[in-house]
């Protein structure tokens, strides 16, 4: 074979082999896939809840204006009362559930003698059951003195209408600037007492909290009154008011809103007392509760017992930047209330959801 034959004979054998491998390096194969992902597969997420697992309440329970809120069990019905919000004297209005709140109208329809009428100072009622009888006390304007003082009137059903037949008020400090926010307590024994303020930021007068003993009808004050703590803290200026005592074990918890009712910085503090009658001390030198927007101004507190005995505090608050009338309106609002050792302590104030025990 010649030598030109036999490069022939080479690069036809080349070829055959180029043309054999093309295949290979020129085929262009899928990229590999990532196998599909499966229900079972993907991570789980839990979601947020919606709504609470349960019955529930939602503050302001009852939106609309209703100050300085006082709750009372009768039976299988809530009872609560407020201050006067025209045309009534004094606000009732009736719940099963603490949830949805029926308007009763008015459970003091007619002033006594003493008081002046039409005046829109009616105020901060407290109400008792003693027997078969229901007992109110409340705020009017007293003619003689031209200063609010304490009546007393009854009524044989919860929702009124309650009557002062009184040619006089009931308590009525004028030297000391008045008497208003009377609180009934019942103590563990049976005897029943009455705590109120005497209204002395009306005229600078020193303003403190008293109490006195109730006879067992709860229609006459026994032994002299007691004054149980004065205001004396900076976050209370200018005042202090609306007492309510609260008894856990063998404590006496005395609580009472300060501050200005008209800004978002009203609140609630409490002092520890020995006995209903004292000696008192205050163990926070600031609010024990105070506003947590949108709840502002919480005060006017009063506390009851639900049907299992779970301890309430009943309360009044502004809303958001609608502090102050005319634009806002004190709603009444609920929270529940516990003690960690000798400390109370609240879920409140709150806005959202909140399950019923």
């Amino acid at each position: 074979m010649s030598q030109k034959r036999f490069l022939f004979y080479l690069c036809g054998i080349g070829l055959l082999l180029l043309n054999a491998c093309l295949p290979s390096l020129t085929a262009t194969e899928p990229p590999e896939q990532e196998p599909a992902s499966t229900a079972t597969e993907s991570p789980t997420l839990t979601p947020e809840p919606t709504e609470l697992s349960g019955p529930s309440y939602t503050n302001p329970v009852y939106n609309s204006d209703f100050p300085d809120p006082h709750v009372i069990l009768v039976n299988d019905t809530y009872y609560a009362y407020s201050t006067v919000v025209s045309p009534s004297n004094i606000q009732v209005i009736s719940s099963k559930d603490l949830v949805d709140w029926e308007d009763l109208g008015d459970a003091l329809p007619a002033l006594p003698k003493w008081a002046l009428i039409n005046s829109g100072y009616t105020w901060a009622p407290g109400v008792i059951q003693i027997e078969d009888t229901f007992v109110m006390y409340y705020v009017a304007r007293d003619k003689e003195t031209n200063k609010q003082c304490i009546g007393v009137g009854v009524s044989d059903t919860p929702e009124g209408p309650f009557t002062d037949p009184n040619e006089k008020a009931f308590i009525c400090q004028g030297d000391l600037g008045g008497s208003i926010d009377a609180y009934p307590f019942r103590d563990g024994d049976g005897k029943l007492y009455l705590l109120w303020k005497n209204d002395g930021n009306c005229c600078g007068y020193e303003v403190a909290l008293w109490v006195q003993e109730l006879s067992p009808d709860g229609l006459t004050l026994v032994g002299v009154p007691i004054k149980l703590i004065v205001m004396d803290q900076a976050w209370e200026r200018p005042l202090i008011e609306n007492p309510a005592m609260v008894k856990n074990g063998d404590r006496y918890y005395l609580f009472y809103s300060g501050n200005r009712w008209e800004s978002h910085e009203y609140a609630v503090g409490y002092a520890a007392c020995e006995t209903v009658i004292g000696p008192c001390d205050k163990p926070l030198n600031k609010p024990w509760f105070q506003f947590k927007p949108p709840v502002m101004g919480p005060g006017g507190e009063a506390f009851f017992n639900d049907k299992e005995g779970n301890l309430w505090m009943a309360y009044h608050a502004w809303t958001g930047a609608d502090v102050g009338y005319p634009a806002g309106k004190r709603s009444l609002h609920i929270d529940l209330v516990t003690f960690e050792g000798d400390k109370p302590v609240t879920n409140g104030p709150s806005s959202t959801p909140q399950l019923l025990p």
